[in-house]
């Protein structure tokens, strides 16, 4: 009798969204994780703040990351097998895929014409487009020339588009009438969990609180990279706005299947 009155359990902070799809815990790839080791050290800071699931994506940018679909394919398999053989008693999310994350830039158009981008899928076939769900950036210092034909070309290519960390873009403010464009064409946007947090200061702050404000955002990621992070994540998921952010929004992390 008394049992029914029990305080109800209070789940990990990142729980509602189960999947993690954006993290750079692939070792020695891109700027991201640089051993085996840290990644398990980071992902057991994951699990603990509540993810069930992580998607790995590496950078794909040319020329400083010329990373190959194939080979990074290889590498997920060497690397879930090395998990599983040394993650030992460490309590750790799921990897259930590896995409990417293409910057439009240079070499972008060679990887488009390899038709061999690494992309998502929803669980529901009827809301996919035919490539699936892709993760692009851009540049973090200048806007690049062309990129709103870049995106629409995509889409004309049969992909669905994600566009990772807005609030990071200097060029782009709370009201950019380029991402409104960009929401009316149908592109998602996906926020840092640690902008909120300030992670990266408090314009990319502002900006991430004024897109979830506006209704553009339909994905949350770490954007993990290292222990930093880790710990920077374990600092947000006490957070009193990401918290109620989280718990009052349905974001589509869980939604995600592998292609």
């Amino acid at each position: 009798m008394f049992g029914l009155f029990r305080k109800k359990k209070t789940l990990p902070t990142f729980a509602p969204l189960v999947t993690d799809m954006h993290c750079h815990l692939l070792p020695l790839v891109d700027d991201g994780s640089k051993s085996l080791e840290e990644s398990l050290e980071v992902m057991q800071a994951m699990r603990e703040c509540g993810f069930e699931e992580i998607r790995l994506t590496p950078h794909f940018n040319y020329p400083r990351f010329p990373n190959k679909a194939d080979d990074i394919q290889e590498r997920y398999k060497h690397f879930c097998a090395e998990v599983e053989a040394n993650k030992g008693d460490r309590q750790i999310p799921r990897m259930t895929s590896v995409t990417g994350e293409y910057q439009i830039g240079d070499g972008f158009a060679e990887y488009l014409e390899s038709g061999q981008l690494l992309t998502y899928r929803f669980a529901d076939p009827k809301r996919c487009s035919e490539k699936g769900l892709l993760l692009i950036e851009f540049s973090l210092h200048q806007k690049r020339m062309g990129l709103e034909d870049t995106v629409f070309k995509l889409q004309m290519d049969g992909y669905d588009v994600i566009l990772a960390h807005p609030e990071r873009y200097p060029y782009f403010d709370s009201h950019s009438e380029v991402l409104e464009r960009f929401k009316e064409q149908g592109v998602y946007f996906q926020t840092n969990i640690l902008s909120f947090d300030g992670f990266y200061g408090e314009a990319s702050q502002k900006k991430a609180f004024d897109y979830v404000e506006n209704g553009w955002v339909e994905f949350l990621g770490t954007d993990m990279h290292n222990v930093m992070y880790a710990e920077a994540l374990r600092h947000a998921s006490s957070n009193r706005k990401i918290i109620q952010l989280v718990e009052k929004n349905e974001f589509e992390n869980k939604n995600l299947v592998s292609r």
